[in-house]
Order: structure tokens, then sequence, then C-alpha cells
């Protein structure tokens, strides 16, 4: 039978077959030896194929994938989910803070693999004058890089109507650090979901992990005022004379701190920061690294601050990423 895996515990996985119910299975050992680079060869997200004794023996194509290097195995991959319409990726300007390194190196690979983003500020209610301001500045660079922006409180409710539409009928990837509020932010567009969650650390101003898997949680349609469960129904289904939307699905995953990059030549590296790409245009050389080459394009607009700073280190950050021990932090 084939289905839809759901939930990913590192040690089973929960498959939503298409007859209805959900079964637990796991994968065999060997599953891991078939050309497949990763820590966790079935992602949630993924398509599979489910044989005798509930074990997993195949995988569909993915039309696309979110992914990191591995943190412990830093030559393998790991794979935040499979087969996403668009990610959001919840940042903070403070309690915690997450660095533009941190966004844009997450931007870079949902790039390389054709994910849509949108950007999420959260805690907009904890903001102070100048963290206002500051965030301020930071929606107006990534909008004008072309990335769609939202400012909310998951807390409060502010802003959260707005973010709802976006997820219709679209599976959809939540991500960022540790304490960002993603599952205060879920318990808002899915209630009924009881996400648990906890403080942030006073002593270092980080997240504590409340999420410790990947899990797909479906997003309920309004039908004539009415939650309708589409998670088994199917696109163009209607109910009392109503269309009801495909089966929407928020994906949750761990908190993750460092975002290593896999898989990606130096040579790629320009095409996945948009305005670097831009300007490389115009360089004098068509292998320009945009690092110390005369009549370079990029470096001139870095200095002329057509291109941010921060960006450009970002793409310094990731041009150095050969380097094995580069970004292996713990969870």
């Amino acid at each position: 039978m084939k289905g839809l895996v759901i939930k990913n515990t590192g040690s089973w996985y929960t498959v939503l077959t298409d007859d209805g119910p959900t079964v637990d299975c796991k994968i065999k050992g060997n599953f891991r030896i078939k050309g497949i680079r990763s820590t966790n060869p079935v992602a949630v997200g993924d398509r599979v194929t489910v044989g005798d004794g509930n074990w997993i023996t195949a995988i569909e194509d993915r039309r696309n994938y979110i992914i990191r290097k591995s943190i412990n195995l830093s030559k393998q991959s790991h794979i935040l989910a499979a087969n996403v319409d668009q990610a959001l990726l919840i940042v903070t300007v403070s309690k915690p803070e997450t660095s533009t390194t941190f966004i844009d190196r997450f931007l870079a690979s949902a790039e390389a693999y054709r994910v849509p983003v949108v950007l999420v500020f959260n805690k907009t209610d904890l903001l102070t004058d100048d963290e206002r301001h500051y965030q301020q500045m930071m929606l107006k660079l990534y909008e004008t890089i072309g990335y769609q922006c939202m400012a909310v409180s998951a807390e409060t409710g502010d802003g959260i109507d707005l973010l709802r539409p976006l997820l219709d009928g679209k599976v959809t990837l939540l991500s960022g650090n540790s304490g960002v509020g993603k599952s205060t932010l879920i318990n808002r567009l899915v209630p009924g979901a009881n996400l648990r969650t906890a403080a942030i650390s006073d002593a270092h101003n980080t997240g504590q992990h409340t999420t410790t898997f990947s899990e797909m949680i479906p997003v309920h349609s309004v039908v004539n005022g009415s939650a309708v469960d589409t998670v088994n129904g199917s696109a163009g289904a209607v109910v009392n004379g109503s269309a009801v939307a495909p089966p929407s699905w928020l994906i949750d995953t761990p908190g993750i701190k460092g975002f290593g990059t896999f898989d990606m030549e130096r040579e790629e590296l320009t095409s996945y920061f948009r305005e670097i790409f831009e300007f490389s245009q115009q360089c004098r050389f068509s292998n320009c690294t945009h690092t110390h080459e005369p009549g370079c394009a990029v470096l001139k607009a870095v200095e002329d601050h057509y291109i941010a700073q921060s960006r450009y280190q970002s793409y310094l950050s990731m041009l150095d990423d050969k380097d094995e021990n580069k970004y292996r932090e713990a969870y």
C-alpha cells in the first residue's frame, strides 16, 4: 500500500495510507545504502510504499526538499521535509535574536531546491522601540530582495489572520531557531493542536526545545462557518454545496541552531543569492567568485550599498563551507 509520511521520530515513521488509516512503520538497515546520503533517508512529506510487516520498501521521487548538513556526520545530510509547497521561516529580532547568517543560509538552500520562503517575524509584542526599528530595517532589506515578509505576534494573535490565507491547499514547512515561537504559532493557526511550549532561557536568551521530531499537522478548511477535515478529502471535493480546498498541512520541525549547507558547489552559490546573481551578470569574468577579481560588479554593488553587507558576508561564509568543521554546533 502507498501513503504519506506524516511523522518521523527517528526510530519509526507514521504513514497516512491512501485508504485512510495510519500505520507505524520502520525501515530496514540496508535501506540506507541505496544512494541516499542522509541521516534520515525517509523524511516527513515523502510518498512511500509500505510492504508486509509495515516495512517501508520504496520512496517515490521527490519534487523538492529542504536539506541541511547533518550536525554529527558532516559528510551526510539531514532532510527537514520533502515535497513542500512553501516554507515559513520564523525569525525573531529578540528573545532570541535570529542572525542574518542563519536567515541567508536557509534562503539560499530553499532557492537551490526551488522552495518559496515567507519570512515571518514573530514576537512583535515584545519589541522595544530600537528593536522595532531594527525589525523594520530587516523587513525592508528582504522585501527589497524579493521575499515576502510578515510581522506577527503568535502570543497575542496580531497579524495571524493575514497569515492564514497563505496556507490554503498547501504543504507548508515551519522552521527556525529554538525559541522563536513555532509551537505557539501552530497553536494559533490550528486550534486543538495543543503543542507544548517553553519559556526562553533568561541566562542565555536562547530557546528550549519543545519539538523533538518532525510532524505534519493538518490544517482545517472552513465551509459554511464550520471546520472541515480535508486530510482524507481530495481537491475539488464538495461539502454542503461548497467546494473544499485541497488538504493543507503544516510541518513542524525541531528548532535548529546552525544551518550548514550541503552539496552546493562554489560556482553555483551566486545564483542562490538573488541580488548577487543580478549584479554578477555585469562582472568582467564569467567565473568571477566576487571576492577579489578586477571588474567585479558585485564588489562594486556592495561598496555602493546596493547589496547589503550582511548578505555579502553570508555569501562569503557559505563559500567557506568546504571546511568540514564549520557549523557543526549541537542542536
